[in-house]
């Protein structure tokens, strides 16, 4: 499945992404016999719900996407997207997680996962524009591979830790460089309001597989500015989740992006920060893409 949320005339949506075309995703589980009573106001909400049945609910869902018994509410073109998850309780990111990375950084190879944190507004939709050229002229790129939690996560073993994860989307961990140097702390430059493009869906591992062997890159105007696979990361998926989840227990929703591939603007010589009328785009094999413009 490709769990989307999608705008409405009442507000954000939890949709169902299939073939270009988006449904309503309580249309969808009502259609299914995966509903009895109330509709579900969000992806969050149904992950809180059915995040333990998705492998179920996706063969139902299919069954009804097989035999056209839904109508779409309408095509990519046609629908506004938002951020695959539009009410996270957490949004946590993996800072040097890549070994090209931590080496263009100048900083030692981390003995744990280095973490930051984001926050619901920070998050846009997969093609909304990026509107932060007023706060910072050092707007950087880092194409990540963003993962969320599906079933309540408490101090779990890494072996198990993938049966804790709803799916896998992408995220543009957008920075502003010059605010995140200010101080020791990471979170002026990390946590800007509107700047964390993510989606476009929240793909389900049974369409992925394994979630350390995917291609990861990065344009800025078309041109390859970064370019790496998962197989790559220090950390694996799994090792993320063990660790955060020994002392912070993960809800249904939750977001963790789990860091970037070498070749961030900031590091390159001379800089190259994203301006306006800049197009910046992320894609993840098996899961989509981002395209962002500055403005």
């Amino acid at each position: 499945m490709k769990l989307v949320s999608y705008e409405s005339r009442t507000g954000w949506k939890p949709g169902l992404l299939d073939s270009d075309q988006v449904f309503d995703l309580n249309s969808a589980l009502w259609a299914a016999g995966c509903r009895t009573s109330t509709d579900l106001p969000s992806v969050r909400a149904f992950l809180q719900t059915h995040g333990g049945q998705l492998a179920q609910i996706a063969v139902a869902v299919g069954t009804v996407f097989d035999g056209g018994a839904l109508d779409p509410v309408g095509s990519l073109d046609s629908v506004v997207l938002g951020p695959p998850v539009t009410d996270p309780l957490k949004v946590l990111c993996v800072g040097l997680n890549y070994a090209d990375h931590v080496g263009e950084t100048g900083r030692a190879l981390p003995a744990h996962p280095d973490l930051f944190a984001k926050f619901a507004s920070s998050l846009i939709g997969p093609y909304d524009a990026i509107d932060r050229s007023d706060v910072t002229d050092n707007l950087d790129f880092e194409g990540e591979l963003a993962v969320v939690i599906g079933r309540e996560c408490a101090r779990v073993d890494e072996s198990d830790a993938l049966s804790y994860v709803a799916g896998l989307s992408v995220l543009n961990d957008i920075t502003a460089r010059d605010l995140q140097y200010r101080g020791t702390q990471w979170l002026a430059g990390k946590a800007v309001d509107r700047a964390t493009p993510f989606g476009p869906a929240i793909v389900t591992l049974d369409e992925v597989g394994d979630p350390q062997a995917l291609d990861i890159e990065t344009f800025v105007n078309g041109t390859r500015v970064q370019g790496s696979n998962t197989k790559n990361m220090i950390f694996p998926v799994t090792g993320i989740i063990a660790y955060i989840s020994q002392f912070l227990t993960l809800s249904p929703g939750d977001v963790i992006a789990t860091g970037t591939p070498e070749g961030i603007g900031a590091k390159r010589n001379p800089p190259l920060w994203l301006r306006p009328g800049d197009n910046v785009e992320v894609v993840l094999e098996k899961v989509g893409a981002l395209r962002n413009e500055i403005h």
